[in-house]
């Protein structure tokens, strides 16, 4: 029986229990935001998973090219009815009697992210908009897990790319972009990023490519129509704005979203999307013009 699929999920990053879905189309599944959140702090050193790999087949070797270049991405909200002035209001420092300051920014979801350049001591970060969307200050985690301040440096809602950027030296690894031209169903690809949020940071799934390209209505985008690499790589919330590379450590896609099930509530497995690395790079040319 040929099932109808439903309005593209975002997969935007919130840490927390039971995941909760809503949305304005039948059966859809936007993620919304869990209700508990955890208090930022803007500094200092967060604890990430480490994994030991021993294997040299290609995966792992690709893995490993690429793996210090992604971060976590934490989009963080001011949740006081009060809003402060000023650099304290930005980070959520509010005064209270006695003279302490109570910090009231949370991190209200996380993504991923990939470093692309770094210039000038200055690391360049690709993600999605709808990872730093609604944002009142964003963090990155590196691999490492250093926190380091971000800032926005431009963004296309319906392509739904952001590129954002961090002053720091402790950021060394940079991935780089591969050809799509020559993209094949059956090749295998590798996405990386922070299921679940930086607990799980650097994770890697495995996968192949299902379609090389393929076209996405309006309807399912809730934008315009997007055309968009499919894999079968595990996509999980929090993968959103992680890399999709191929064997030679490539990112030929940004990790962007997945369907879940179709309009009569069919379970679906395997059906994520990536924004192609041609249509990443153009917004990046334009954006730093």
């Amino acid at each position: 029986m040929k099932h109808s699929l439903i309005t593209v999920a975002v997969v935007a990053a919130v840490v927390g229990g039971g995941v909760v879905y809503s949305g304005t189309q039948t059966n859809s599944w936007f993620q919304q935001q869990t209700a508990t959140k955890k208090v930022a702090h803007i500094s200092g050193q967060a604890s990430v998973a480490q994994t030991a790999y021993t294997s040299n087949d290609n995966a792992t070797t690709a893995y490993n090219k690429v793996k210090n270049a992604v971060v976590t991405v934490q989009n963080l909200q001011n949740n006081s009815a009060q809003q402060s002035d000023g650099f304290a209001g930005l980070f959520g420092q509010t005064q209270q009697e006695g003279g302490q300051n109570s910090s009231k920014i949370e991190t209200a979801s996380e993504g991923s992210g990939v470093v692309y350049k770094i210039t000038n001591g200055t690391a360049y970060i690709i993600t999605n908009n709808h990872v730093v969307a609604n944002s009142d200050a964003l963090q990155v985690i590196t691999a490492g897990g250093a926190k380091i301040k971000a800032t926005v440096v431009g963004t296309d809602v319906e392509k739904d790319i952001a590129l954002i950027k961090v002053q720091t030296t402790v950021i060394k690894s940079a991935a780089s972009f591969g050809k799509i031209d020559g993209l094949q169903s059956g090749q295998q690809v590798l996405a990386i990023g922070s299921p679940l949020g930086s607990d799980y940071a650097t994770s890697v799934t495995s996968g192949i490519i299902s379609a090389p390209r393929r076209e996405l209505s309006s309807q399912q985008t809730g934008f315009g129509t997007a055309q968009v690499i499919q894999t079968d790589a595990a996509i999980n919330p929090g993968n959103s704005g992680g890399p999709l590379i191929n064997l030679a450590g490539e990112v030929i896609g940004i990790n962007s979203s997945k369907i879940a099930s179709s309009n009569d509530g069919v379970s679906v497995e395997g059906m994520g999307f990536a924004i192609p690395a041609d249509i990443v790079q153009n917004f990046i040319a334009k954006t730093e013009k």
